[in-house]
């Protein structure tokens, strides 16, 4: 996956937070899929094995530690078929990515904060303020041509590190299968689409900040909201096919079970898209893209060739969930009232701080954009106190998603073996430190979604089920007739 870490002014990195993301190649969106933890840099990643040319992402050559997990999941398929699936144990390397990934993450907020601070306290934020009059001359030039500057001075300062992250360390734990020259071609494609959006959407906060210097937060949150649908709405077609090709299933088969599920889970005129990502990762990821004509569902040809059909049908469920259950307006309501939260609070902080160090800032208003970098270090500060709460939020979310693939697919087998494949493949560990969730993990941990597939069977036993009113009157696709057993015994399990 692409995700560069330019320090994009708060409107976009904001957007990066809860997953809508105009700098990412789709990825972003994908809510099924648990990002992969970093390497350890102490420790060093294993060997790399060598994949031949043409590969298409799944190398059976991998580490025994990778051989043991994958046997581990092949067993259990061979027990019975609604016994409950055990959560596996994570292997030596799976661990060392998961603790060289906390590392990193504690490496990559520091960094965050310490770039910004940089900036102001040397002054060269004025610095590049200047240049930018200089070449822009007028205010709405200045604006972008000092976001390209900051943006792309930005980029050369964090590029050994993302190189290491999403390149190399990918490589050395055999979950990436880019060339350098894709995986570089995608970081510029990042950088470009990041310039061109702050050039023309920046200006709208720093205006509201010359008319409105004491609410400019207020409003700024506040057209937030449809800038949030906007890219949601062009994302799956101007963004996401610069990074992969999409096009449409090959398993037409496949791709009709997924159509009479989104049509039994009440989504109307849906597209179904299978994108080439093995090109870029071995991970696995599908997910519900897009708003209003431009909704579609996205499915990783990894995530079609690790998976069975019963499996994907229950990842795919979880994914109508989401846009079932109004989990994208709810989250855009939901993060955009954090949104207004954080920027009040850095607005009556930057007071302060102004007055002391406008000597060394180079400013003395927030409303000149040199003050980017002080908007982004207050942001990234009050932010660590609002992001377990914003998770908390977005874990639930997740629950109640699984929760709704379960109910449509009444598969409690399959959707357990999804999320064990999902740990194995990716180097996943089921119980991370409860620390690192509160303050970082979006998910629930890999357990508990496990467990939970395991214990979530009220069709079972005749109880209501929670999303029934959402479902269209019909056979579950993953039901027991799929199994083999009676269709009148599935009918009386559903009447009950």
């Amino acid at each position: 996956m692409i995700q560069p870490k330019l320090l994009i002014p708060l409107y976009f990195q904001l957007l990066l937070i809860f997953g809508v993301s105009l700098v990412s190649p789709g990825l972003a969106s994908g809510i099924f899929y648990q990002m992969p933890q970093q390497a350890d840099p102490e420790q060093g990643p294993p060997m790399v094995s060598v994949t031949s040319a043409g590969s298409n992402g799944l190398d059976t050559r991998r580490e025994n530690s990778i051989l043991t997990s994958s046997s581990t999941v092949s067993s259990q398929t061979s027990k019975a078929e609604d016994g409950p699936v055990a959560v596996p144990e994570p292997s030596k390397k799976a661990v060392r990515y998961y603790n060289g990934g906390v590392a990193l993450w504690v490496i990559d907020l520091i960094w965050g904060l310490l770039v910004p601070a940089i900036f102001l306290l040397t002054g060269f934020s004025a610095t590049l303020r200047n240049l930018a009059q200089r070449i822009g001359r007028k205010w709405f030039f200045t604006i972008g041509i000092y976001f390209i500057l900051f943006s792309l001075v930005n980029f050369l300062i964090d590029f050994p590190l993302s190189y290491y992250e999403s390149f190399w360390r990918e490589h050395a734990y055999e979950l990436s299968n880019q060339t350098f020259g894709k995986w570089f071609g995608d970081e510029l494609k990042s950088l470009l689409v990041s310039c061109v959006a702050g050039f023309l959407f920046l200006w709208v906060p720093y205006l509201l900040l010359r008319k409105s210097p004491r609410r400019w937060w207020f409003y700024t949150a506040l057209v937030m909201v449809p800038f949030l649908f906007f890219v949601m709405l062009i994302t799956p077609i101007w963004i996401d096919p610069l990074y992969n090709d999409y096009g449409p299933m090959k398993d037409k088969t496949l791709e009709a079970q997924i159509l009479a599920q989104a049509d039994r889970a009440g989504i109307e005129g849906s597209r179904v898209f299978e994108v080439n990502k093995s090109i870029d990762t071995k991970t696995m990821n599908a997910y519900v893209a897009g708003f209003l004509n431009t909704k579609r569902i996205v499915i990783w040809d990894t995530i079609i060739a690790k998976l069975t059909p019963n499996e994907l049908l229950f990842a795919i469920g979880h994914e109508m969930g989401h846009y079932v259950l109004g989990h994208v307006y709810k989250g855009i309501l939901f993060f955009s009232a954090l949104i207004l939260a954080t920027l009040f609070v850095a607005h009556h902080l930057s007071k302060g701080l102004i007055n002391r160090y406008k000597t060394r800032f180079g400013f003395d208003q927030l409303s000149d954009i040199a003050s980017l970098p002080l908007i982004l270090l207050l942001a990234g500060f009050i932010w660590l106190g609002v992001a377990p709460v914003a998770n908390a939020y977005s874990r639930w979310l997740e629950h109640e998603a699984d929760r709704f693939g379960l109910e449509i697919t009444q598969n409690n087998r399959a959707a357990a073996m999804a999320f064990v494949k999902l740990m194995t493949e990716d180097l996943g560990v089921p119980r991370p430190y409860p620390i690192v969730v509160i303050w970082r993990s979006d998910h629930p941990t890999l357990g508990d979604r496990i467990d939970f597939c395991n214990s979530y069977k009220p069709w079972k036993y005749g109880r209501p089920l929670k999303y029934e009113r959402y479902f269209k009157p019909g056979l579950p696709p993953n039901s027991a007739s799929s199994r083999g057993e009676p269709l009148n015994m599935v009918s009386s399990k559903l009447r009950r």
